[in-house]
């Protein structure tokens, strides 16, 4: 049974998700689609605007066969880290091809890049530290190091967002020398960080944005989304009183810094170069997350890194207990959400060829992994109504999500 590997945050899951879903699998004629989703955490540093249940029902409803947890130490990260735990995962299931949206729209400028920057590694690192020295943020320090060394937009335009994360999926394969074909479709319409609704394909950022700001389903935003999407999106609201933002948290955070030392501030992961005295000093002033970011964000401290790291302090998680996770390169297990008659098979089929186990649920696990997962469930649902939470909590103990056929 061939496969195709999707890197997906369904967040939520709308028509462009839908448009990637079904060009991959034509791209790569495979019988089988498997995608490997953020849990309740995002890549930005964001909480997911429902839990990764509701998302995983509606993946499967519009074709997904197989949906894998990306673990949380890998979810929360910058691009490579990200890439890195994605695409392992993926491939201790077996998957043939990897297929993602890219600005790009073909692969060969990724591969050529990836050779440009071998044949010149020395270089682009020197470069990348300087700028870094320099007070530029991360994204921009590494653009930046990328033209020193010749690498030319006319090649491939690495600001990009979804050619930045296209980058780091191909790297990941070929570093690892894995047996993964890389793919690319270009993404249409909207940009990934477009904030208003312009077309039926939009972006997650101006759909949340929608909907959100007005905390009601919005016309545009439905336009936007397929049924199952909107359905899912309405009973999670009833369920938990609303939809998850950063605002929810805001008070909890408030109070954690508040009560915390700089010292154990500084033991976070993702503190650095002394945030912690900024970060208390601000949260002091502030009076909701959105006025706390402003006063937070400065040129080498980005929006998103700013809150990859706030989501590390919301789930306690410490640099001793995650840096050593991150220069794994195995995972301990694939963790199955749900899947498909079709998922089913494949499963079948590959779990006899894997060198780890599949985990049906957390329950079933005993490792690092399993500890830091279960601290990141326990932060996400601690602004819901207490029926919500235990209904949350009791359904990570429970089996897959498998659709009535």
């Amino acid at each position: 049974m061939k496969s195709c590997g999707l890197i997906v945050e369904y967040n939520p899951f709308h028509f462009g998700h839908l448009y990637h879903l079904q060009q991959s699998k034509e791209a790569s004629g495979a019988d089988c689609m498997i995608a490997v989703m953020s849990g309740n955490f995002l890549q930005r540093g964001e909480p997911a605007i429902i839990d990764k249940w509701h998302r995983t029902e509606i993946a499967l409803s519009q074709g997904v066969d197989v949906v894998l947890e990306l673990p949380y130490v890998f979810a929360v990260q910058n691009s490579d880290l990200f890439a890195k735990g994605s695409v392992l995962t993926l491939s201790e299931i077996g998957v043939d091809t990897i297929c993602f949206g890219s600005e790009q729209g073909d692969i060969s400028p990724f591969l050529k890049a990836y050779e440009h920057v071998n044949a010149h590694e020395t270089s682009y690192k020197e470069s990348l530290h300087q700028y870094l020295d320099q007070g530029f943020s991360f994204p921009e320090a590494s653009r930046h190091a990328y033209e020193a060394i010749g690498l030319s937009n006319h090649a491939i335009d690495l600001s990009q967002p979804n050619n930045i994360l296209g980058y780091s999926y191909t790297k990941t394969i070929l570093d690892h020398d894995l047996s993964i074909t890389p793919m690319t479709i270009k993404r249409t319409q909207s940009g990934y960080h477009d904030e208003t609704i312009t077309h039926q394909i939009a972006s997650a950022t101006s759909i949340r944005k929608s909907i959100l700001e007005g905390k009601e389903m919005t016309k545009e935003a439905e336009g936007s989304l397929p049924g199952s999407s909107i359905e899912k999106l309405m009973e999670y609201k009833q369920k938990a009183t609303g939809w998850h933002d950063w605002e929810r948290y805001f008070p909890l955070l408030q109070y954690k810094l508040t009560t915390l030392s700089p010292e154990e501030i500084r033991s976070f992961h993702g503190v650095e170069e002394g945030l912690e005295h900024r970060l208390l000093h601000t949260i002091k002033e502030a009076t909701n997350f959105s006025e706390w970011m402003t006063l937070l964000k400065t040129k080498r401290y980005t929006w998103t890194r700013l809150q990859r790291t706030i989501t590390h302090i919301l789930t306690h998680t410490k640099k001793q207990e995650i840096e050593p996770i991150l220069q794994l390169n195995q995972l301990p297990y694939v963790r199955l959400l749900g899947m498909s008659e079709t998922g089913r098979s494949y499963i079948r089929q590959q779990k006899k060829k894997m060198g780890v186990p599949i985990l049906p649920n957390v329950q079933s696990g005993n490792h690092e992994f399993v500890t830091i997962e279960e601290r990141s469930v326990d932060a996400y649902l601690s602004c819901l109504p207490a029926e919500q939470k235990k209904r949350l909590r009791k359904r990570e103990l429970g089996p897959p999500v498998m659709p009535h056929m």
